[in-house]
């Protein structure tokens, strides 16, 4: 079948039709992210593994109760910050920190690893999130290239991690389904069958590269650099479909434990995060994977269960407390939970051990939200808390609380920490004022 026409238009199905594909064009990308490729001409060199979490509640924590009252490195703890006290050499937190021009209310959380502007504006697309910059730097080194995770994050519609492209990346809602993928090994049957599937898409990746070519003797200059595009992200999938190949012939790492049961219900949010961590925390030590990314999706969440507390309205609901003591009462109880997961994550971070330090000195740990004042929808002053790393921590990072300072410099400082050697990530600037390498 010829694809060209007397008509001169093209169609976005056109030349997968053409080449006997029924798919749309962003399905490749959106389904398989790029594996290597390197960006802004950034390169890595290999030597102690180098890790990131990035965790975003997406409905925030009372920002009273987060932020100290005084900046510096002798600060006086917050009350949330005084649930991972024993931590407080580990991290910092930073106040006055925001993504410029990033509002939109509650779809904010897009952007919360893009720094993309105007999410909730029309015509807006998405840009690389900063785990999928890391995988395309060092995501061959490991059998998979990042970890898109999630809690109770509605399917398809909610993520962290973005394409190149603007293309979501679908959040994995189970810990069990993570478990299996890190640690469950197919029957020689099954691998040769998925290496089977991994030919036959390169096979079709071929075809659609072919029958691009032959498209560009029609096309305008600013369509011959789209075509370029979307065939180099085709050839950076069959690299990826290559290296998944040999990958799919290696054995996985023995388990560690028993695979996790799954909650069953989203009431059992808290439980769901937990495990969450526990899974990101056994993917970093079999070094399966070196960026993660978890979004915990609490605008999408029901009336949770909370250790300790009694919940009695849906987690959006309260966050619009209105100064209601009774609602300001449940969401102390549920951030204060939240901060203690985060404890736990950073315990057992640090009682893992890695070559020659523990995990948590190699591997970075991002908790904060989009939302400044969730009740507010106010997207400014972050609330944000890196830990980990090879970043010199116990600080309190006070900025401008009425001219925030670009949060998307955090995302340099940390791409340095991992050895990635960049100096710009979106709207950046620069590094971190005030945050340097141990």
């Amino acid at each position: 079948m010829n694809i060209l026409s007397s008509d001169r238009r093209i169609t976005r199905r056109q030349l997968l039709r053409g080449a006997g594909v029924a798919m749309a064009l962003p399905f490749l990308e959106a389904m398989t992210p790029p594996f290597t490729q390197k960006l802004f001409g950034a390169t890595t060199s290999e030597k102690t593994p180098r890790r990131m979490l990035a965790i975003c509640n997406n409905l925030g924590v009372l920002p009273d109760r987060f932020f100290p009252n005084q900046g510096g490195r002798d600060y006086t703890l917050s009350p949330y910050l005084s649930e991972i006290a024993s931590h407080r050499s580990d991290f910092t937190v930073l106040s006055g920190v925001s993504h410029p021009g990033v509002d939109g209310s509650h779809s904010s959380d897009i952007s919360f690893l893009t720094a993309a502007p105007h999410p909730g504006g029309g015509g807006f697309r998405n840009t690389i999130s900063l785990d999928q910059f890391i995988a395309r730097e060092i995501g061959h080194l490991t059998r998979f290239p990042s970890l898109t995770l999630g809690v109770n994050a509605k399917p398809g519609k909610r993520s962290l991690s973005w394409t190149d492209a603007g293309v979501l990346i679908p959040c994995e809602n189970k810990a069990s389904n993570v478990y299996k993928q890190l640690f469950l090994q197919g029957s020689p049957d099954e691998v040769e069958n998925q290496i089977r599937k991994l030919n036959l898409g390169e096979s079709i990746m071929d075809t659609i590269a072919d029958q691009s070519k032959s498209l560009n003797r029609r096309l305008g200059p600013s369509d011959r650099d789209r075509m370029d595009q979307y065939t180099t992200a085709v050839r950076e999938v069959e690299n990826r479909m290559a290296l998944a190949r040999e990958w799919e012939r290696l054995p996985k790492p023995a388990p560690p434990q028993e695979m996790p049961e799954d909650p069953t219900s989203d009431q059992q949010y808290m439980e769901k995060t937990r495990l969450m961590y526990q899974m990101a925390r056994l993917a970093f030590e079999t070094d399966s994977t070196r960026s993660i990314t978890l979004l915990l999706d609490s605008n999408n969440s029901p009336t949770i269960d909370v250790p300790g507390a009694e919940i009695s309205d849906r987690y959006h609901s309260l966050s619009h407390h209105g100064r209601n003591e009774k609602k300001l009462a449940q969401l102390d109880a549920i951030d204060r939970s939240h901060m203690k997961l985060i404890g736990e994550l950073l315990d057992d971070l640090k009682a893992s051990p890695d070559p020659d330090r523990s995990l948590l000195e190699s591997s970075l740990v991002l908790y904060g939200s989009n939302f400044g004042d969730a009740s507010k929808h106010t997207t400014d002053n972050m609330p944000i808390l890196v830990a980990g790393g090879s970043l010199r921590h116990g600080q309190h990072l006070a900025f401008d609380r009425d001219n925030n300072y670009p949060l998307p410099n955090l995302f340099v400082s940390m791409l340095q920490a991992m050895e990635i050697e960049t100096d710009q990530f979106a709207s950046a600037t620069g590094t971190m004022r005030g945050l340097d390498l141990r």
